[in-house]
């Protein structure tokens, strides 16, 4: 059965498109004539608007194009989502808003003490990974997609927390204090190690464990997040199996692979992008490093 059959706004979601456009439209009026209300504001690069649009793009493609329909049918493209949603988008989104407009808001003593507190790795790491563990959970995930408000409250709150984890890695500011070299290695390795349980779990499961994909029932309860009522109403579909000539084990088992999969990639790109610069900064102090060294066995003699 074809996608079509759920009808357009189901499967091209118009008005996040609107939404999304206003975004892009603000975004360029505050890097051009908006960038009078900063005072140290300067002009915005290539990349880093590449960047933004590349964010914007994808968010589009994972919660409002074809793939966010799929994704409630078939757990594995959920899964594949989620990755690019909580991994990957939050990270370009960061990095294509300049540094100036970040320096703008910390003028904001609340808003900086705020998001200093809510920031610090440690706290960031420990509730995100626990986040995305609980919301893995079959009755939490099951629960969530059969209530729109919840599910879109939840979507958001990972979002969030994601972002902050990801502050601690990705340089966006000039002031603000941020992880440096080893320890920013280790923040990322951290962060693999503590959301594999729920991949593996989702793996090596023996029995397919979320009613949203499994139970006729709950299954489709759950696509009134994305299709309207009258329509469903209007079709006579049995689950989502008319959709997938995989199992729902094997769909399940699926997803946990490549959530696994996309999140390995992105951290080895991290990783690699973190130690090169740790590297080469080490190699252009080590100098500076060795004199200091010396002075402080001066001192001690």
């Amino acid at each position: 059965m074809s996608l079509s059959t759920f009808g357009f706004v189901a499967n091209w979601s118009p008005y996040l498109i609107y939404i999304l456009l206003l975004v892009v439209i603000g975004y360029f009026y505050l890097i051009g004539s908006g960038r009078s209300l900063f005072k140290e504001s300067e002009p915005v690069g290539t990349k880093e608007k590449a960047y933004f649009l590349s964010g914007i793009i994808l968010l589009y493609i994972v919660k409002g194009s074809p793939i966010d329909l799929l994704g409630h049918i078939m757990f594995s493209v959920h899964m594949a989502q989620m990755a690019i949603l909580l991994l990957l988008i939050p990270i370009l989104l960061m990095k294509g808003i300049p540094w100036w407009v970040w320096e703008g808001m910390f003028r904001n003593q609340t808003f900086a003490r705020l998001f200093n507190f809510v920031t610090k790795p440690l706290l960031a790491l420990i509730v995100f990974s626990a986040f995305f563990s609980i919301y893995h959970i079959p009755m939490v995930l099951d629960q969530i997609k059969m209530s729109e408000a919840l599910h879109t409250a939840v979507t958001f709150a990972l979002f969030l927390t994601a972002f902050f984890m990801w502050w601690s890695v990705i340089d966006v500011t000039r002031n603000q204090k941020t992880l440096h070299g080893l320890k920013k290695i280790g923040f990322i390795i951290g962060s693999a190690v503590l959301i594999t349980p729920a991949c593996a779990l989702i793996i090596f499961a023996s029995n397919p464990m979320y009613a949203t994909y499994t139970d006729a029932d709950a299954w489709l309860k759950a696509m009134e997040l994305c299709v309207p009522s009258e329509t469903l109403s209007g079709l006579s579909l049995s689950g989502p199996e008319l959709f997938s000539a995989m199992s729902a084990i094997e769909d399940q088992q699926l997803g946990g692979i490549i959530m696994k999969i996309i999140q390995e990639l992105i951290y080895a790109v991290l990783l690699s992008s973190v130690f090169f610069d740790w590297y080469k900064n080490e190699q252009e102090n080590a100098d500076e490093i060795t004199e200091q060294a010396l002075r402080d066995l001066q001192t001690k003699a």
